[in-house]
């Protein structure tokens, strides 16, 4: 029975090593949706902008951190890094309640970065990466996806400047 066991644990090694070898690793960045913002926009407009789309589709700005201003209290200097969370809190209680491990995802974040260069830039996390392979029923599926087009709506906001 053992040396039966041994023999298939072999076999099915024998079999994944090969796989797991020949998969390339995933970047990080090809993990994130990331938007310039427009010339003419502001950071300053960029945010009040996220914000009332969020407020246009009921999703509720529920965390605000300004971590350039915490850097600088601590004397490290630092271009501009803020983050925005966001949450449609039915929708993020639904999906806890289907797969707990939804809570790592939650609530929903945007960050407003300047480059190296000076370049503001909008980042989040690309839910239409995530979303597919999380095995949704229809009707979670549907909610998942509004979650992503509206994420992506608030930063079209922001990096155009629409109000």
């Amino acid at each position: 029975m053992r040396t039966h066991l041994r023999a298939s644990l072999i076999l099915f090694l024998s079999l994944l090593l090969p796989l797991a070898a020949s998969a390339e690793a995933i970047s990080i960045s090809d993990t994130v949706l990331k938007m310039p913002l427009a010339e003419d926009v502001s950071m300053d407009d960029a945010v009040d902008s996220m914000k009332l789309r969020a407020n246009s589709l009921n999703f509720k700005l529920v965390a605000h951190l300004p971590l350039y201003k915490e850097l600088e209290s601590m004397g490290v200097e630092s271009k501009r890094i803020e983050i925005f969370q966001f949450c449609d809190a039915r929708i993020a209680n639904e999906m806890v309640v289907f797969n707990p491990d939804f809570s790592a995802y939650l609530p929903c974040r945007i960050t407003l970065i300047e480059d190296a260069d000076g370049k503001p830039w909008l980042v989040t996390l690309d839910l239409g990466k995530v979303i597919p392979g999380a095995n949704l029923t229809p009707e979670l599926m549907e909610k998942a996806e509004l979650v992503r087009d509206n994420i992506q709506s608030i930063m079209e906001a922001g990096a155009n400047g629409d109000l």
